[in-house]
């Protein structure tokens, strides 16, 4: 696993008695730390069905200012206080999201013991940088600036040519240690140099995860050798037809056709309208997407698990029945 996408939100505008509103916690191979991309009402609720902690997230990075992606930012914040956090939290969001948060902040006399550091989604296109991992935003279109985030995860190793060291004579221990660390190892009246035994093997993931958005297109480059997207398909193309350009979101249709021009192996749709969220709908949901789209396609349900490997493969686990 490189990457690891839990669904804690999957609905669109309102929460309902399956499917809570937008939120999704990324974890890395890189360690424990994680972050999560948007914070609907209710997500610390959907975070206590996880063995992920309050304590290890690094950052949030909410994709816009309406309600169902940011209104459960202040009591999960408040709630990591009252679990003890002192870490630093990074905030990466809209200006009126932060300036909103404060408001909450100042007027509900919300004192948190930790530092909450705000970065605005300005002309920079990165919002984030660790060793091996990097988060980029991306325009989107909607009523309000929306932004989809790109997260691409690198490792590096070193492996040993065992057979060429095998057939040199030298046995495996310390010397093989030392030349996987770089090190070049005198042996038998010679020096076997490590560039020679040993080759360094890169690892890389890449994700876009977008916010709510009419135009898939508009991540046409944040695409560009991206193993899975995950996208909003708030409607079927007739439902979406018949409410019009108003709500400036995406059809299933829409996505499917633009994941297929990208080349996008792994397409994963969440934010359904609960109209869609019978059996029925689901339904045509997925045949809508599989009619225009011939990669791996997934209908996003709270609590799922989906993992992508370097190869570009994910492996899915769906949530319990009960949960």
């Amino acid at each position: 696993m490189m990457l690891k996408l839990t669904f804690l939100g999957t609905s669109s505008g309102t929460p309902t008695r399956q499917r809570n509103v937008s939120g999704l916690a990324v974890q890395t191979v890189l360690g424990a730390d994680w972050f999560l991309v948007d914070c609907g009402e209710g997500t610390q609720h959907r975070l206590q069905k996880t063995p992920l902690s309050l304590h290890d997230m690094t950052a949030v990075c909410i994709t816009h200012v309406h309600g169902d992606h940011c209104y459960g930012l202040p009591g999960l914040l408040a709630s990591a206080g009252m679990g003890k956090r002192t870490r630093p939290l990074k905030l990466i969001a809209p200006l009126p999201v932060w300036q909103w948060f404060e408001a909450t902040r100042r007027l509900t006399d919300l004192h948190l013991p930790y530092e909450v550091e705000h970065m605005d989604l300005g002309a920079e296109a990165l919002v984030h940088e660790a060793p091996g991992l990097r988060i980029e935003r991306h325009v989107l279109r909607h009523r309000v600036p929306s932004h989809a985030y790109r997260v691409q995860v690198q490792t590096r190793r070193v492996r040993l040519k065992a057979d060429a060291l095998r057939a040199a004579g030298l046995p495996p221990g310390p010397a093989w240690r030392a030349l996987q660390n770089g090190e070049d190892v005198p042996f038998n009246g010679a020096m076997l140099r490590s560039a020679d035994f040993a080759e360094t093997q890169i690892d890389t993931a890449s994700a876009v995860l977008g916010g709510d958005n009419a135009e898939p297109a508009m991540l046409r480059t944040a695409c560009e050798g991206a193993q899975l997207l995950v996208h909003e398909a708030t409607y079927t193309q007739e439902a979406l037809d018949k409410v019009g350009a108003g709500p400036m979101h995406s059809s299933a249709r829409l996505v499917a056709e633009f994941a297929q021009s990208a080349k996008v192996p792994n397409l994963v749709l969440t934010h359904l309208s609960p109209r869609h969220q019978n059996e029925e709908g689901m339904a045509a949901l997925m045949a809508e997407t599989q009619a225009h789209y011939s990669g791996n396609a997934f209908l996003a349900n709270d609590l799922d698990v989906f993992e992508l490997d370097g190869a570009g493969k994910v492996a899915v686990t769906r949530a319990r029945s009960d949960e």
